[in-house]
């Protein structure tokens, strides 16, 4: 029992949504539908960017460090955290709902408690790249950087949509594009082939879940999109641009579109990397685009396992075998692969998955995997919670992660699109 005690103190909030710590209970892990004793190494300092929420008619659920039992705390709500970007999920925060039908929004639950001199959460910093950390950001550059774009490129509606991207959603792509950094966003596409559970952009009206932003509502030209493109790629030390964003649908759908605009593009520079974020339906789509040049791509999946995949994305007039098949061709044609792996704490390192994992590595040779925390409540991807420590033999995530990352040493991993620098280096 004596290890407990070295646990962070369960989170509670009170209706006003005022945080603080039950001190007789300590954290308990959530994965998929069970419980579990965290591990002391999977806790960090919480990164800054990051954000608190309290979860109102829930029951905060903990483990009494005396007893070694699980408990209801009386003294509030369950509070959880949306970690900042480059970080990635170990463990989810547990919870009892007052209504079990009522689903939480589109975010990652990332498992936080408290010690004595800050907030803890269960995460790893997968990716040093420091892009997205919030002391980056800067009001007055990306104010100036607007202002800029629009006087520059008047009547650019690609411009006037990111616009909102960066002011109204934050979005960090957004607003790294208006303050002449890192990698850039390229939203295309209005429409999508999948119906993802989880997607940011678009949710039925029945669905039970608001989406998290607008999905653009135009095509933009190739004109529009170069304009954007040349500039940031021309004026960015190892630029990155990126078709596919989590404000629209799937650009393979525009290929012609995008296939003209990357030839504009290459047109007037040959500088950093031209990237697609993409789900990956169409190798003929695909073989298009690297003809017109793109430089990498990243495919987004929850899983190796052909039903699970199918039963989270629901696909629309492609298969699973199409996903496989992409992947393929852009590794044929020696362009870089990262795979957008969202990662759920209880799924993913599930036994099955993780071979399933391990045997798309050896078979498919992709560059990178991207350790992504998958945006679900939680009760909707696995159920709802059982009052019960996990007895099924199971890696926690971050043994898992380290143990890909000792087996495949020439794998590389993160969670943004490397530049051209890292490309070079890791590319085989």
């Amino acid at each position: 029992m004596s290890g407990l005690y070295d646990l962070p103190y369960l989170l509670v909030a009170d209706e006003k949504g005022n945080i603080f710590e039950d001190k007789s209970l300590r954290v308990l892990a959530r994965e998929a539908s069970s419980l579990r004793v965290p591990f002391l190494e999977e806790f960090i300092p919480m990164p800054e960017g990051s954000d608190l929420f309290f979860l109102k008619n829930t029951k905060a659920i903990g483990i009494n460090p005396n007893t070694g039992k699980i408990e209801i705390s009386t003294k509030g709500y369950a509070v959880s955290c949306f970690v900042a970007p480059a970080h990635t999920q170990l463990a989810l925060t547990p919870w009892i709902k007052a209504n079990k039908n009522e689903k939480f929004p589109l975010f990652a639950y990332t498992l936080v408690g408290w010690k004595k001199d800050g907030f803890y959460v269960a995460a790893t910093r997968i990716d040093p790249d420091k892009r997205q950390d919030a002391k980056h950001f800067n009001e007055k550059k990306i104010n100036k950087g607007i202002t800029f774009y629009r006087k520059t490129f008047p009547g650019n509606r690609l411009v006037d949509h990111l616009v909102k991207c960066a002011k109204e959603y934050k979005c960090p792509a957004a607003r790294n594009l208006f303050m002449v950094m890192y990698e850039a966003p390229l939203p295309t596409s209005p429409a999508c082939n999948s119906r993802c559970i989880g997607c940011i952009s678009f949710q039925p009206t029945d669905s039970g879940f608001c989406s998290s932003q607008d999905r653009i509502n135009f095509i933009p030209t190739p004109e529009e999109i170069a304009e954007i493109a040349v500039y940031h790629l021309t004026h960015v030390r190892d630029a990155v641009v990126s078709f596919g964003q989590g404000c629209e649908g799937e650009p393979l759908l525009v290929s012609d579109t995008i296939a003209e605009s990357i030839k504009l593009i290459r047109k007037h520079t040959s500088e950093g990397i031209i990237n697609i974020n993409t789900n990956g339906s169409s190798p003929e789509k695909m073989y298009q685009l690297i003809k017109a040049g793109i430089d990498s791509a990243r495919i987004s999946m929850n899983s190796f396992i052909k039903e699970h995949y199918l039963n989270y994305y629901r696909p629309l007039a492609y298969k699973f075998e199409d996903v496989i098949e992409t992947i393929k061709l852009l590794r044929q044609h020696n362009k870089w692969v990262s795979i957008n792996y969202f990662v759920f704490p209880g799924y993913t390192n599930d036994p099955e998955e993780i071979v399933e994992l391990e045997k798309a590595i050896q078979e498919l040779r992709f560059n990178m995997i991207q350790w992504r925390n998958f945006n679900i409540d939680p009760d909707v991807f696995s159920g709802n919670l059982r009052l019960e420590f996990n007895k099924k033999i199971q890696l926690p995530l971050f043994y898992h992660i380290q143990s890909i990352k000792k087996k495949y040493p020439w794998l590389y991993h993160g969670y943004f699109n490397p530049p051209q620098s890292i490309i070079r280096k890791y590319l085989k």
